[in-house]
């Protein structure tokens, strides 16, 4: 008769799983680090009709101009869109006492409503926003909803004026290294700034202040500083293809190393931030690590990649589903449960990659999960579903 081989951890290898929990959490908040600090301490179809919309009467084709003609066009005909985002937050110290603290970004019109797109790390934890286009008439604003996982907001003018200039989409999947980019912001508080560079590369990895990868990030050598945050990207058309986000600066200024998230997410984004006020996106209800990391750490496990259920959620899909987590045996050891090693047949090595594939995926698909469970492959049907826990926007103070 065979037997199963049941894997148990020693207390090393526990210590090891616990140790790799500290080291992933300490990464992901110096990965956080390279996000523009916009904000100062104390001391949906919307989208679709902007990309389909004619791009601005005043920009002449690129091709029949000189380059600085171009520039003093795309400037001219969008800068009117590019918002000015002040942002008030207030906080009680140990004594009491109410300090204020402020902070800016930009952001793109993107509608005749007053939506206006930006970064969500521009207006995180703001209780009073206003907006204003050039001089001193500034409108009141609400947040009406934030993604933090992909660094995307949108935020609406309370009353807002006649006449906005919306910012047209392009589409950021059809990007080459090497072609020209501007960006329009607020750097440093001057407003409605011009820079103009080159897209730098394509499918760059970088991290939203949460620690969630935002996939194929544009680089660009367009000087890009604190307060450009949330502004568009834009091509010699005048069309928005990307959002400013980060630089990568061990000084906090432009050293020519600019990241924006791409448009193509945005258009995803958007319309569900104006619909739900979030995005709602399927979860598995599982805490996993992977294997290789903990292979390196020194533990020991049955296979080489993959990734390891820690624990399950109770009332989630992968309890549902009779995924098993860790558990602890008469004897005190440990014993492992499930270790996933792909989903609807793709390979599985880092929580990256399952962000990405879940990302992929509508709340109510039915995924195959293949995990290793006692010795043998086994292939899980589980059926998405929406998370329980829903995010709460910041109060606003009028």
């Amino acid at each position: 008769m065979s037997r199963t081989p049941v894997y148990q951890l020693s207390g090393r290898q526990i210590l090891v799983l616990s140790l790799s929990s500290a080291f992933i959490a300490i990464g992901l908040a110096a990965a956080a680090a390279l996000i523009i600090t916009s904000r100062h301490s104390a001391d949906p179809s919307a989208v679709i009709k902007a990309e389909s919309g004619p791009v601005n009467a005043g920009i002449s084709d690129p091709a029949t101009v000189s380059d600085e003609q171009n520039n003093i066009e795309v400037y001219k005909a969008i800068a009117p869109g590019v918002a000015f985002i002040n942002t008030t937050s207030y906080q009680q110290d140990f004594w009491g006492n109410v300090q204020e603290g402020k902070g800016n970004g930009s952001g793109s019109v993107i509608d005749p409503n007053g939506d206006v797109l930006t970064n969500y790390h521009v207006i995180e934890g703001a209780q009073k926003l206003s907006v204003s286009f050039g001089g001193d008439k500034t409108y009141p604003a609400k947040v009406i909803g934030g993604d933090p996982d992909t660094d995307l907001a949108v935020i609406r003018i309370e009353n807002p004026p006649a006449g906005l200039t919306v910012v047209p989409l392009g589409d950021s999947d059809k990007l080459v290294v090497g072609q020209k980019v501007l960006a329009i912001g607020n750097p440093f508080g001057l407003d409605r700034t011009l820079t103009t560079g080159v897209i730098s590369g394509l499918q760059r990895p970088i991290r939203a202040v949460n620690g969630r990868p935002i996939d194929a990030a544009i680089q660009t050598d367009a000087s890009i500083n604190p307060g450009n945050s949330g502004g568009p990207l834009l091509d010699k058309y005048g069309k928005m293809i990307g959002i400013n986000s980060q630089i990568l600066s061990p000084q906090g200024g432009s050293v020519g190393v600019g990241f924006a998230v791409p448009v193509n997410i945005a258009k995803r984004v958007v319309p569900q931030l104006i619909q739900f006020g979030e995005v709602r996106r399927p979860k598995l209800g599982a805490s996993t690590m992977s294997v290789a990391s903990l292979l390196d750490q020194g533990a020991r496990l049955p296979v080489e990649s993959g990734l390891l259920i820690r624990s399950v959620t109770q009332g989630s899909p992968a309890a549902a589903s009779g995924l098993k987590g860790l558990s602890q045996a008469n004897d005190g050891s440990i014993l492992l449960g499930d270790i996933i090693e792909s989903i609807d047949g793709e390979k599985l090595t880092t929580n990256d990659d399952l962000y990405r594939l879940l990302d992929k995926k509508q709340i109510g698909d039915t995924i195959q999960i293949e995990v290793f469970r006692g010795g043998k492959r086994v292939t899980v049907p589980l059926k998405l579903q929406a998370p329980t826990n829903r995010r709460t926007q910041p109060q606003q103070y009028q």
